[in-house]
């Protein structure tokens, strides 16, 4: 392709909306266009790049045994009300109506839509096991879409169903995927870790991650480096301290005015936070919006409460609890902010963290303004009506395996799978006959690769001051020929001659034959980040010609049919 004919508008300056590496440069390389807060447009590079992770997502899908079909984006409601997520989904999911009023979504995700596929086709244990996958424009009503295509309402995705006879089964296809996915992402140039994650609105039994490691990145992993627990930090689990051994002393009421922060009181009173009792408050909602609980969440002073346990442990949506109102729920409960503990409260649903009842003699709020009470003890003192893990895995904190200090890193969720098993097929009625002739549910799988967040997530980790450094594999072009004078004659006929023997060779080829300085060549040559570069100047009379590798600094002097054949070769290696 000659630059002169293709549309292409670079940006010299940041977007004043765009905050991380990727979104500004694809951006400022005119491979994204913006329509309205979290929805893209791709220009002609970059859907030339979406359409190369595609390519790769299709060739291992396809060597693992997927079949792709399309589905539509619109998905009635009848579906989602048969498997339960037309509320348990919560506000992400964009819901609309037609003309005649009957309830519609844009489809997040494709579980209902592929389930209710195979409940209709499939009848046979002979049928099975089936891998369906699609890739398609997936859209979430995010309340606050940010980073460009991180966290955008609409975005393309990959996702695959697995339908086996058994658990065994499903075990078989979700190592598979799982392999599958390890070889995707690094054909795609990736530095990722598979994590074990939370399941969130999808459900199910088991999930892992594919994180690609990012300072930016909104996934926060927990990870140990002498064993092999990885997990997001959501679903880390965490080891209890061991309980204590020492005597149980009378509960006392102190006076701690103005200490409402656990902070404020350890210090009033002397102690070490992990001597005390941190209180949150919440109140939950039912299917139709209306306040159903409150609760009175408690872990150690020390620890952080962690939302998805939380979540988990009530088991309600994401989007069916918030912080309570303190002096209404203290109306009701008897709770008092900044001053509540586990003592005294009531009609409100009391979660205790695991670790609480082998601590002893803690502090605690009084639920009475500025006061505490010292030696409190689970059992003799309080009850909780859940008593689980709730607190959150902190970096340095005993690896649940082994024992050794946990590490932090950040990272950008490009993919996960999940074993669904048969939540899906159970509320759906998607059953098969087995060699008895008896009806069995299917047991599923279910595994999504974010195409437009993977993009992203490429730039995030390939990139210099000087824009995009593009992976070979998945560069919207392999080469780029910057002719230093255009109108000079031997310089355009040596220019023509490499492009046309490259492009015979299998490469992709851009050709600058703009008439611009030739510095502005050279900044939107490092901004586009096109993995080879061979610039055509005065050395063109002997043939000459510079070459140069994007992800180097070096340039040499070759000849001309020397930088031919080192293109075709590193390209060849690592497409």
């Amino acid at each position: 392709m000659k630059l002169s004919k293709m549309h292409l508008k670079t940006l010299r300056e940041v977007p004043n909306e765009a905050e991380i590496p990727s979104h500004i440069l694809l951006l400022r390389a005119g491979m994204i266009r913006k329509l309205v807060s979290g929805v893209y447009g791709f220009m002609p590079l970059g859907w030339r790049s979406v359409r190369k992770i595609e390519d790769i997502v299709r060739e291992e899908m396809d060597l693992a045994g997927g079949q792709e079909i399309h589905m539509s984006a619109i998905q009635p409601a009848e579906l989602w009300e048969e498997s339960g997520r037309w509320y348990a989904y919560g506000p992400e999911l964009w819901r609309l109506k037609d003309r005649n009023g009957r309830d519609f979504c844009l489809g997040p995700t494709h579980e209902e839509i592929f389930t209710d596929i195979v409940r209709n086709d499939i009848s046979s244990y002979r049928q099975l096991p089936v891998n369906l996958y699609q890739i398609q424009t997936k859209y979430r009503d995010e309340a606050r879409p940010r980073f460009g295509l991180m966290r955008s309402r609409e975005f393309i995705m990959k996702d695959a169903y697995s339908f086996d006879r058994d658990e065994a089964g499903l075990d078989k296809s979700y190592e598979e995927m799982y392999r599958t996915y390890e070889r995707i992402f690094t054909r795609c140039g990736l530095s990722f870790r598979a994590v074990e994650a939370d399941t969130g609105a999808i459900g199910g039994s088991n999930s892992h991650e594919f994180t690609a490691l990012s300072d930016v990145g909104e996934s926060e992993i927990a990870y140990c480096e002498k064993c092999s627990m990885a997990a997001t930090v959501e679903r880390a689990e965490c080891t209890d301290a061991p309980a204590q051994e020492e005597e149980l002393r009378p509960v006392e009421e102190v006076h701690t005015p103005g200490t409402k922060t656990i902070e404020e009181v350890a210090a009033f009173l002397g102690l070490e936070k992990r001597q005390t009792m941190k209180a949150l408050l919440f109140v939950t909602y039912d299917s139709e919006g209306k306040e159903k609980d409150y609760v009175a969440a408690f872990v150690r002073g020390d620890r952080e409460l962690n939302m998805t346990k939380l979540v988990n442990a009530l088991g309600i949506p994401e989007h069916a609890i918030e912080f309570a109102d303190e002096e209404k729920m203290g109306d009701a409960t008897g709770c008092v902010g900044g001053f509540t503990g586990p003592v005294g409260l009531h009609d409100c649903v009391i979660v205790v963290d695991s670790e609480l009842p082998g601590q002893k003699n803690l502090c605690a709020g009084a639920c009475k303004k500025d006061h505490h009470l010292i030696n409190v003890n689970y059992g003799r003192d309080y009850q909780g009506d859940i008593v689980t893990d709730i607190k959150a895995l902190a970096e340095g904190d005993p690896c649940p395996v082994c024992g050794a200090p946990v590490k932090h890193a950040r990272g950008i969720e490009v993919g996960q799978v999940f074993k669904l098993g048969t939540k899906y097929s159970q509320s759906m009625g998607a059953f098969y006959k087995d060699e008895s002739m008896k009806d069995r549910p299917i047991v599923m799988g279910c595994y999504g690769i974010g195409i437009t967040r993977t993009l992203a997530a490429v730039v995030e980790q390939c990139h210099d001051e000087n824009g995009i450094i593009w992976p070979v594999s998945v560069a919207p072009y392999h080469v780029i020929i910057t002719v230093m004078k255009p109108d000079d004659r031997i310089q355009a006929e040596l220019a023509e001659e490499i492009y046309e023997k490259l492009i015979a060779g299998g490469a992709e080829v851009l050709l600058d034959d703009r008439k611009e300085r030739p510095g502005v060549k050279f900044k939107d040559a490092d901004l586009l980040g096109i993995p080879v570069r061979i610039t055509v100047g005065r050395g063109a009379a002997d043939g000459m010609v510079e070459y140069k590798l994007r992800r180097d600094s070096e340039k040499e002097e070759l000849y001309a049919s020397d930088s031919i054949q080192r293109a075709l070769d590193i390209i060849e290696k690592e497409r």
